[in-house]
């Protein structure tokens, strides 16, 4: 009976994992700042099919996920503004770290926020 119900929801449209993928791909990406890796992750976690989480996350914009990585970064600078500049790229890079992006886009990326914000007044 639950197989039969599940079809029929499946078939009428209640139920739709690339929907759900996409809504929660962009949610993730856009409210936390979240990775392609790390949307993976999440993705299996939720229970998307690979090949279906692979297609979701390979239409993400490299420009979007750039775009989230910057605003992580913008959102943290405050906190750090007042360290040395050796310890907040430290800090920077983890951040983006712990969210999944690679090294090299982590490095590049908190490196022209950190030449690009205002020095503060101590």
């Amino acid at each position: 009976m639950a197989t039969r119900l599940l079809d029929r929801f499946t078939e009428v449209g209640l139920i739709d994992d690339g929907a759900f993928a996409r809504a929660w791909v962009d949610s993730r990406m856009t409210g936390k700042g979240l990775a392609g890796r790390s949307l993976a992750i999440e993705l299996r976690r939720k229970g998307i099919d690979d090949d279906l989480a692979r297609e979701v996350l390979d239409a993400i914009e490299p420009d979007d996920e750039e775009a989230a990585a910057r605003r992580v970064v913008r959102s943290k600078l405050r906190s750090v503004r007042r360290l040395e500049p050796e310890v907040q790229s430290r800090r920077l890079f983890g951040v983006l770290a712990r969210k999944g992006y690679p090294p090299g886009v982590a490095v590049r990326i908190v490196r022209e926020e950190l030449a690009a914000a205002p020095v503060s007044a101590d």
